[in-house]
């Protein structure tokens, strides 16, 4: 299989068998690739009269790659000595090209790619694909074939070894159940649009009651709390990219969904229902009088509002509107007539704003609310887990009610006797190697 982010340059090198095609040297070949930029990084910094040291920007590049370091589930601390070394190398490298026009023993440059423009960019996307190729390929073993493979000019065999020293101590996670406890720190995903479950106030920051949830999580584990900020369209395309661990904040359990992650159980109940200004409740007593030509439908993009709009409205006006803080504020000034979304949303919405009332008293649909998970067995298990304990315990519903609204059981929902401390529950326990 061709992996998508090879550079051009090197996976013709690969296809032309000038270097070695084991999977075991690819990180080597990249990390010369990206050291083989140092002679450019050089003759820019050199026309521009800029020292090869860049303390404050190295330090924010290490910052970076030890965040990026948990996307491909490998130790931040490992990934952070690896480039350490790497950087190290690079100022090597361009004091070696310095040095050399200095004394003349190369012509010195003249022109240079742009540094903002060109190289850094260039660097930045070889050090993601170095990430990436750690993930899955292991590190090279032999002490020759490295050597051969980083073979750039002005890179002394002491630096060179330390490089490959950072990378032979590299290690990946086991399991997400063993970073989030190693690493210290559990990223919850939030579209924080969606009260009650999270929506973010006047300062920007969640809140709602899974907000109180993922808080709960966190301390049960005994690990810090990230809010990652994601979207209901990017809402999948973040979790296969490891941009968090669990998804939380209203997320309906839907089969496209499940077919690519992994969910909890589910831990409440809804539907989609309309919600309508209170002066036209006469216009709007089912679907079939919502869906006529002349009346606007407003809804929001990327999860359920939406697919639920386009699937059973055909002849209504169907409006996007961006934000789905804001969208309510279009049903109140008149720009739009009706919304579909969940019956808590609507229960919440019309306490806030008066003006607006639910059209109907029953539901259009069932639909379940779960945490959406990536698909590794013993995370799944330890959330899970989790959850169905703190349903016991009610703590679930005291997150409810602290929001001002009631939980709905699902269907057949079993109020397991499980411990209420996650000290006592078996899949949550994690002994690091």
């Amino acid at each position: 299989m061709t992996r998508s982010w090879l550079p051009t340059g090197l996976a013709i090198l690969l296809m032309a068998g000038c270097l070695p095609a084991r999977s075991e040297s690819i990180p080597a070949q990249l990390i010369d690739a990206r050291l083989e930029l140092m002679r450019e990084v050089a003759a820019a910094k050199w026309i521009a009269g800029l020292p090869i040291a860049d303390p404050a920007r190295e330090a924010a590049l290490l910052a970076e790659l030890a965040d990026s370091a948990l996307r491909y589930g490998l130790e931040p601390e490992g990934v952070v000595r690896l480039f350490e070394a790497q950087i190290n190398a690079a100022r090597v490298i361009q004091s070696y090209w310095f040095a050399s026009w200095e004394s003349h023993r190369a012509a010195p440059p003249d022109t240079a790619s742009s540094l903002g423009l060109d190289l850094r960019p260039r660097i930045s996307a070889l050090g993601e694909q170095i990430l990436a190729a750690l993930a899955t390929a292991p590190a090279p073993a032999d002490a020759y074939e490295f050597d051969q493979v980083v073979s750039v000019e002005g890179l002394p065999d002491a630096d060179k070894f330390a490089i490959r020293e950072a990378l032979l101590t590299l290690r990946g996670y086991p399991n997400r159940l063993a970073q989030v406890v190693e690493s210290g720190r559990l990223r919850i995903g939030m579209a924080a649009d969606y009260a009650p479950f999270s929506a973010a106030g006047t300062d920007d920051a969640p809140a709602g009651l899974d907000v109180d949830l993922a808080a709960g999580l966190a301390a049960d584990l005994g690990v810090s709390l990230e809010i990652v900020r994601t979207s209901w369209p990017s809402l999948i395309d973040d979790l296969l990219a490891n941009r968090y661990d669990v998804g939380m904040g209203g997320i309906s359990l839907t089969e496209d969904r499940a077919r690519v992650a992994a969910f909890t159980r589910p831990y409440h109940a809804d539907g989609k229902t309309p919600i309508v200004r209170c002066a036209d409740l006469a216009r709007f007593p089912s679907l079939e009088a919502i869906d006529q030509p002349g009346v606007r439908v407003v809804f929001n993009p990327g999860g359920t509002n939406e697919r639920f709009v386009r699937e059973r409205l055909m002849q209504a006006t169907r409006m996007l509107h961006p934000d789905n803080r804001s969208i309510f504020d279009e049903l109140v000034a008149g720009r739009a007539d009706v919304m579909f979304t969940d019956r808590i949303e609507v229960e919440l919405q019309t306490e806030r704003h008066p003006e607006l009332c639910a059209a109907m008293e029953t539901n259009l649909t069932y639909q379940e609310k779960a945490y959406l998970l990536p698909r590794d067995a013993v995370w799944q298990g330890c959330v899970d887990t989790w959850l169905a304990a703190r349903i016991a315990d009610t703590t679930v519903d005291a997150a409810f009610e602290r929001h001002g609204v009631i939980r709905r059981p699902p269907r057949g929902e079993v109020q397991a006797l499980l411990p209420s401390s996650a000290g006592s529950l078996p899949h949550c326990q994690h002994s690091p190697n």
